[in-house]
C-alpha cells in the first residue's frame, strides 16, 4: 500500500516536470522519506539520481523542439558542477532533522515563486542582455543548492536564465533541464562515496518518474499550464508546512 503510493508520486514528479517544466523534483526527497521510509541523508543523493535522469530525458525531449540553448546552459552547468560537488559533502554536517527543516523552508520559496511566476504567458517573458559573470555566479549558487538538498533548482535557474543569459521563457525551460541534469550528476559523485543509496529502489522510482515526464511532454500541448502550476505550488506549499512544523517540533523537543 505504502510502497504503491510512493511509486505514483513518483510519477507525478516526472509528470510535473513535463507538463510545467519542473516542481517535480522538490517533493522528491519528502516522498522518499516519509512514503518509502528512506534516510534523510540517504534520500538527498537517492533524489539527485531520479531527478538527473529525469532532467535529461526531459531536456532531449525539448531538444528536439529547438528549446535548448546548449551554450548558455554549458555556462550555467559548468559553473555549478563543484558547488554541487562541494554541498554534496555539507549534507553529512546536519541533522537529519536541519535538513529536512530547511528543506521545508526551501519549498515554501519554491511555492511562491511557481504562483507568481505562473501569471505570466510562457512566450511574453522579455528578453533581456546577457550577463556572463552573473551566469557563472548563479551556476555556482544553484549547483550548491542541487547537491547539498537533493534538488534540481529549476526554480531558480529558470528565471536566471531569462534575466542574465538573454533566453525566452520556453528555451530557459528547456536548458533549465540540461543544467539540472549536470548538476545532480556532480552532487550526485558526492554522495554515492557515502554507500547509503538504495540503487534498485532509485532505479523504480526513476523509472516510473521518466514515464511520468514522457506522459507530461506529450499532454503540454493539450493542456494549458497555468492551472496546474498552482494546484501544484499549493501542493508544495502544504508539504513545506508540514516538513517545518514536524521538524520544528522535534528539534525544540
Amino acid at each position: 500500500m505504502v510502497l504503491g503510493l510512493g511509486l505514483a508520486l513518483s510519477l507525478a514528479i516526472g509528470l510535473s516536470l513535463g507538463l510545467i517544466g519542473g516542481g517535480g523534483s522538490i517533493i522528491t526527497v519528502p516522498v522518499l522519506v516519509y512514503v518509502l521510509g528512506v534516510p534523510p541523508r540517504s534520500a538527498v543523493g537517492m533524489s539527485l539520481a531520479v531527478v538527473g535522469s529525469t532532467a535529461l530525458v526531459s531536456a532531449l525531449l525539448h531538444d528536439r523542439r529547438g528549446t535548448v540553448a546548449w551554450r548558455t546552459g554549458a555556462i550555467f552547468a559548468g559553473s555549478g558542477v563543484a558547488s554541487s560537488y562541494l554541498g554534496s559533502k555539507f549534507t553529512r554536517l546536519v541533522s537529519p532533522q536541519v535538513l529536512l527543516l530547511l528543506f521545508g523552508v526551501l519549498m515554501l520559496v519554491v511555492s511562491a515563486v511557481m504562483l507568481t511566476r505562473g501569471h505570466s504567458h510562457p512566450e511574453a517573458a522579455p528578453h533581456h542582455r546577457p550577463s556572463l559573470w552573473r551566469e557563472i555566479l548563479t551556476g555556482v549558487g544553484v549547483g550548491f543548492l542541487t547537491g547539498f538538498l537533493g534538488v534540481g533548482g529549476g526554480f531558480l535557474i529558470v528565471p536566471a536564465l531569462v534575466v542574465f543569459g538573454g533566453l525566452a521563457m520556453r528555451v530557459a525551460i528547456g536548458t533549465s533541464l540540461f543544467v539540472i541534469a549536470v548538476n545532480s550528476a556532480a552532487g550526485l559523485a558526492g554522495h554515492v562515496t557515502n554507500g547509503d543509496i538504495d540503487w534498485k529502489l532509485t532505479g523504480m522510482v526513476a523509472s516510473l518518474a521518466l514515464i511520468g515526464a514522457l506522459l507530461g511532454s506529450a499532454l503540454s500541448h493539450r493542456i494549458h499550464p497555468k492551472g496546474l502550476r498552482r494546484v501544484f505550488a499549493w501542493f508544495v506549499a502544504a508539504v513545506g508546512l508540514f516538513l517545518i512544523i514536524k521538524n520544528y517540533n522535534a528539534l525544540i523537543r
